[in-house]
């Protein structure tokens, strides 16, 4: 049985942050939007990424930190109340109900349709419900892709057998297993392997390449990170592969992974941290002249360069530009505000400015991973930015030697790193590593997104005593030091 057809201004296929984002957007200039999600409105951040993955994740960090305070050190030698992080992390998550998510999308005046949304043609979306239904409807300006993407899984005979962690499980998981694989080296990896490292597990790593932890990211902070996961008890191996995975005795049998070593594990569970694809393949892509299962590219507006008259958009993760969450929101963001002023007939292609470009998706991505120490990054490393044909000057200082560092206990460990671009007089990138770097990377954003002036920062005068203070003695070594090339 099928609806009426439905017509909106705009039609937007994914309910995360992204979509939420831009169809605010859309309807707030006042065109008529619908959502369209196939599982629950709030997306992978909400239930399955960001804020599970971090509510695990905060108790261990907070216990690493009070850990290293005289006075406080004793009062958190126990072990984590594994019970109590875990049930947090479900009221973090809504107990995975998307109620209060549905009950924003109607405060804002957004339509909701539950389903498999599919492309079927120019500005023509159907939608299958779960009951088998089938709703069609057109936009009369665009469509918005913003489906994100899904865990990568290694071709692997009897995979699919042994029930593998991806992302999802890792963070949304109801027990501790005693023991642990965690198979790569990136974000994912390490922060689940913190997690539940500290919750109680036994956690082997698996890493393919040699080149270390983090491997998009300046070596130092995947050198720390990995010198953290190792005094935390993580058994840390590189330059390893697992060639087959079997499970014994049943669904909760044993694991048995055999490695490119010839070394063999047994384990409780395994997780592949191992990449992410684009969810596109049945997307009724091949209506419109692309390819089932691959990557949306878009220009700076967010609009999908393959497909004429200029009427989809992709933002977040489905464009391969920047897998963050904070930049999918941007873009949607963005890409809302595109359709809008094109709706009222106005022009954006040359506008530099505001909210009609993409630019912070090339040379200002900022990213945290909480693991122990935490990672604070944004812009290029030192080797991207010279392999872009930058002259950079590259500026290193301990944070440990900055008095507010004192403030966070005992034998403080981090770094910072400030890439300077010696030809146009603004920094490049930056990097933090230590405890409570996060919370100074948006100061690192804003030097590196406004292009601020190195001779400018000089009169951004840091609170004392604090961390921040390390944009001082960073300056104070860039004066003191030869240029390089």
């Amino acid at each position: 049985m099928n609806d009426a057809p439905r017509t909106y201004d705009v039609i937007v296929i994914g309910a995360g942050p992204v979509g939420e984002n831009l169809a605010e957007r859309t309807q707030a200039a006042g065109l008529s939007t619908v959502v369209v999600e196939r599982e629950l409105v709030g997306g992978e951040c909400s239930y399955w990424a960001c804020m599970p993955s971090k509510a695990l994740l905060r108790p261990v960090v907070a216990r690493a930190e009070a850990r290293r305070l005289p006075g406080l050190a004793q009062a958190v030698a126990g072990p984590l109340d594994a019970a109590a992080v875990l049930a947090r992390r479900d009221e973090f998550t809504s107990h995975w109900s998307d109620d209060g998510q549905v009950e924003w999308l109607k405060s804002v005046g957004l339509d909701l349709v539950r389903g498999l949304g599919r492309l079927d043609g120019p500005r023509q979306v159907s939608v299958l419900t779960s009951g088998g239904e089938t709703v069609q409807l057109t936009a009369r300006h665009a469509v918005a892709v913003c489906t994100g993407t899904g865990a990568a899984l290694p071709d692997l005979p009897g995979l699919d057998s042994v029930r593998p962690w991806t992302s999802r499980e890792a963070t949304s998981a109801d027990t501790v297993p005693g023991r642990l694989v965690v198979v790569g080296g990136g974000v994912v990896a390490v922060e689940m392997a913190t997690a539940w490292q500290a919750l109680g597990s036994r956690v082997t790593m698996l890493v393919r390449g040699a080149g270390g932890l983090l491997p998009r990211m300046e070596p130092f902070a995947g050198e720390m990170v990995a010198e953290g996961l190792r005094e935390a008890g993580v058994d840390l191996r590189f330059g390893v592969e697992v060639t087959a995975v079997t499970r014994s005795g049943g669904e909760d049998g044993e694991l048995r992974i055999t490695l490119s070593d010839d070394d063999e594990l047994g384990a409780d569970e395994i997780l592949f941290a191992t990449g992410r694809f684009p969810r596109t393949a049945d997307l009724g892509l091949d209506s419109v002249g692309l390819t089932p299962g691959d990557w949306l590219a878009v220009d700076d507006h967010c609009q999908v360069t393959a497909v004429a008259d200029g009427w989809l958009y992709a933002a977040g993760d489905v464009n391969h530009r920047a897998l963050l969450t904070h930049q999918g929101k941007y873009q949607g963001r963005i890409a809302g505000a595109v359709i809008a002023a094109r709706a009222r007939g106005q022009q954006v292609e040359d506008a530099s400015w505001g909210p009609y470009e993409a630019t912070a998706d090339n040379e200002a991505v900022p990213q945290v991973v909480f693991t122990d120490p935490e990672v604070a990054s944004v812009g290029p490393t030192a080797s991207e930015a010279r392999a872009a044909g930058r002259r950079i000057k590259v500026v290193d200082y301990a944070i440990g030697q900055v008095a507010g560092a004192s403030l966070f206990g005992d034998g403080y460990s981090g770094k910072a790193r400030m890439l300077v671009d010696l030809d146009r007089g603004t920094l490049a990138g930056v990097t933090f590593v230590g405890p409570g770097v996060g919370e100074l990377l948006h100061s690192a954003t804003v030097a590196v997104a406004g292009e601020v002036p190195v001779a400018r920062l000089w009169h951004a005068v840091p609170s004392y005593p604090t961390i921040s203070e390390i944009w001082l003695r960073l300056l104070e070594t860039y004066r003191d030091s030869p240029d390089e090339d």
